[in-house]
């Protein structure tokens, strides 16, 4: 978190707001904010939210935008709260309680700087995977890749990535915004890397007893050494494959948003059901709330569902 006395209002970044608990507040397109650099950044919304600051829970009204920093902690917060800002000592005070700070500088010796390691053109509206290379070798084995700050890379995602510092070529999956080609030059900075100190959970093996020999009964016409190699290709790509009907993934690096105009909300009323049907259709909207590829919402949009057969006997829910 980014204490900033010279914002305003406290800030979250969007990406962060959609995963709390706390109901978030969409506001309209038009409100924004100025930043520093006189540049306009669009409030994507509001929430009010519990903030843990030193011993003590703080309730407090916060904005979300479209930000680089996770959380930046705004001038209305201590004034609020009646705390003491003290950047001689490095620290905040309130209630006679003492939080340290770290200072920018501070944290910014602990990253390193991932560059360009050859000239790559990014299509527009699309992303790549781009080779790169630490600025300062060897500061740290495991890292996290994280957005640049330079702000020649407006315009551009770069996806939080852990990775091994101590590869030929780091990995840096960056996705372009624009509307045109977005040049890249051999030493440009594409990402920052910020240092793991511990990994505390990994990601579960890929089963090979479980999903292998039902993928590689495919491949009858490989010998042994191209069966080798597949299934080598599995285990390294693991996470891209889906592992049961329920798993089918998700893009959160970037936001779509229907723009309706002023065309009034349409509102259709739900189609009478069968009890039975009424009881699948129920258990199969629970199942993806649960697999979180739905959520609840309340809205003036609506729209009937219809419950089709498909050949192997299962459900399609469709949405008319």
């Amino acid at each position: 978190m980014l204490v900033d006395t010279g914002a305003n209002v406290t800030l979250l970044r969007t990406d962060l707001a959609q995963k709390l608990k706390e109901q978030l507040i969409y506001t309209a397109p038009s409100i924004s904010l100025k930043t520093a650099t006189d540049e306009k950044t669009e409030i994507r919304g509001k929430l009010d939210a519990s903030l843990e600051c030193g011993s003590r829970k703080f309730h407090h009204r916060i904005y979300v935008a479209d930000i680089t920093d996770p959380c930046i902690l705004g001038l209305d917060f201590p004034q609020k709260f009646n705390f003491t800002v003290d950047l001689e000592k490095n620290e905040i005070r309130t209630g006679g309680e003492e939080i340290p700070l770290f200072s920018a500088s501070v944290q910014h010796s602990k990253s390193c700087s991932v560059l360009a390691k050859k000239r790559t053109i990014i299509p527009a509206r699309s992303e790549c995977l781009i080779q790169g290379v630490p600025e300062v070798p060897g500061q740290f084995r495991y890292a996290v890749t994280d957005f640049p700050s330079q702000a020649s890379q407006k315009g551009l995602l770069v996806a939080a990535t852990l990775v091994d510092m101590e590869m030929e070529a780091i990995p840096v999956r960056v996705l372009n915004l624009n509307n045109k080609p977005k040049i890249l030059d051999k030493g440009d900075v594409i990402a920052t890397c910020e240092p793991v100190v511990d990994i505390v959970a990994r990601p579960p093996e890929f089963s090979g007893a479980q999903h292998l020999p039902s993928t590689l009964e495919n491949f009858q016409i490989l010998n042994e050494e191209q069966r080798t190699a597949v299934r080598k290709l599995l285990n390294e790509f693991q996470n891209l494959f889906s592992t049961c009907d329920a798993d089918v993934g998700r893009c959160n690096m970037t936001q779509h948003r229907i723009n309706t105009g002023d065309h009034p909300p349409i509102k259709q009323y739900p189609r009478r059901l069968p009890l039975a049907r009424k009881e699948e259709a129920d258990h199969l909207v629970k199942e993806m709330v649960d697999n979180g590829i739905i959520e609840e919402s309340s809205g003036p949009w609506a729209s009937p569902i219809v419950l089709v057969k498909k050949k192997d006997g299962s459900t399609r829910f469709c949405v008319d």
